[in-house]
């Protein structure tokens, strides 16, 4: 496959090959951004500022391109696979699938402004989109600084972004002092597995290790294969005393998880297991008010209905569970689920701002 890279000679447009592949980022770069003399410009119209909803007539996109910038555009659109797409940025998550699925439904994309029959795709966002596959590095090292910084605030230990960008799957993980629950969730935002385990045993008398050890082994048994294991973190202060078996318990459970999941650690000192922030999870959902977090189980009943209603909805639930999961919630207490409503959000907010980083 390849790509047609935009480069000026005598004054004109012309097309070159460029292969298309693991070196699409670089090429479309040295092809558009390496100098200010061959740079296409960037083209932000009067009417890129206008409502997001609004749908100009005609080919009105088609016209703030030249031909041979449409050309480039268009090859991107129909012949990078769902990886290659989300080397840029705005094509992340569920934009790429999108695409995709467009394509093979509809066959090719004749022109850009076929592209804002995509679901997502309204006449800025294509915009926007256009001239990022331009010029995908747009947007600067400062904003990439930035975006590091406030990883490392959210997830511990520090991982590499490439191995984020990566991930297929992750397992969700969040446990309280009577149960652990887990949510198995993959890129597309679909939810693969998801259920709670009582561990009826835990701080019971003494701290007893072999307890401990045989209560998570259970349950981890139980859990799927995935790329990632992420445990939520949670920040109790032990300055209050009457707090010290609370915390004491939170400590013993992430260090047993983190050993347990870390299978491959010591052979290549990959971290398999992750620490989120459990108050970076509640602002991203705007769940928190002052330093206390509310229940999530509103916000996951309305993730169920969306899945059964919305052609695109923000998280999949297989058809076939929706109906007993809504019944789970109805038969039980607010606070005997909400491990697991927790669980939930903690895997789409994972992917919504570690791995596409963008907003909803």
């Amino acid at each position: 496959m390849s790509v047609c890279s935009l480069l000026v000679a005598g004054g004109r447009w012309r097309c070159l090959p460029v292969p298309l592949g693991s070196s699409l980022f670089q090429a479309l770069h040295h092809s558009c951004c390496r100098k200010k003399s061959t740079a296409p410009k960037k083209i932000i119209p009067n009417a890129a500022i206008c409502d997001e909803n609004t749908k100009e007539p005609g080919n009105a996109l088609d016209k703030l391109f030249s031909s041979e910038q449409q050309a480039s555009i268009l090859h991107v659109l129909n012949t990078a696979s769902n990886k290659e797409l989300e080397t840029f940025r705005l094509l992340r998550g569920r934009k790429s699938v999108n695409i995709i699925e467009h394509r093979e439904k509809f066959g090719p994309f004749q022109n850009l402004e076929s592209l804002m029959s995509v679901p997502l795709f309204q006449y800025k966002t294509t915009i926007q989109v256009c001239n990022s596959i331009l010029c995908p590095e747009t947007g600067g090292r400062k904003g990439k600084f930035q975006d590091n910084r406030l990883l490392r605030k959210l997830i511990k230990p520090e991982i590499a972004r490439e191995r984020l960008k990566a991930v297929n799957s992750i397992v969700s993980i969040v446990f309280g002092t009577r149960r652990i629950a887990w949510a198995h969730v993959d890129r597309t935002l679909a939810v693969l597995d998801w259920q709670q385990n009582e561990c009826c045993q835990f701080m019971k008398g003494t701290y007893v290790s072999s307890v401990y050890l045989q209560e998570i082994s259970s349950v981890i048994s139980k859990m799927p294969k995935a790329d990632l294991y992420v445990l939520e973190k949670i920040g109790l202060s032990i300055q209050n005393p009457s707090r010290f078996p609370v915390v004491l318990h939170f400590h013993i459970m992430e260090a047993m998880l983190y050993a347990l999941l870390n299978k491959t650690f010591a052979q290549d000192g990959q971290h398999q297991v992750l620490s989120m922030n459990r108050n970076g999870v509640g602002k991203h959902f705007e769940l928190m008010i002052g330093d206390t977090r509310t229940s999530g189980k509103e916000l996951v009943k309305q993730f169920l209905s969306e899945s059964g209603l919305k052609e695109e909805p923000r998280v999949v639930f297989p058809t076939e569970k929706i109906v007993r999961y809504r019944q789970m919630f109805s038969s039980t207490g607010q606070q005997r689920a909400e491990e697991l409503y927790d669980s939930l959000l903690q895997a789409v907010a994972f992917y919504e701002l570690a791995v596409f980083d963008t907003e909803p």
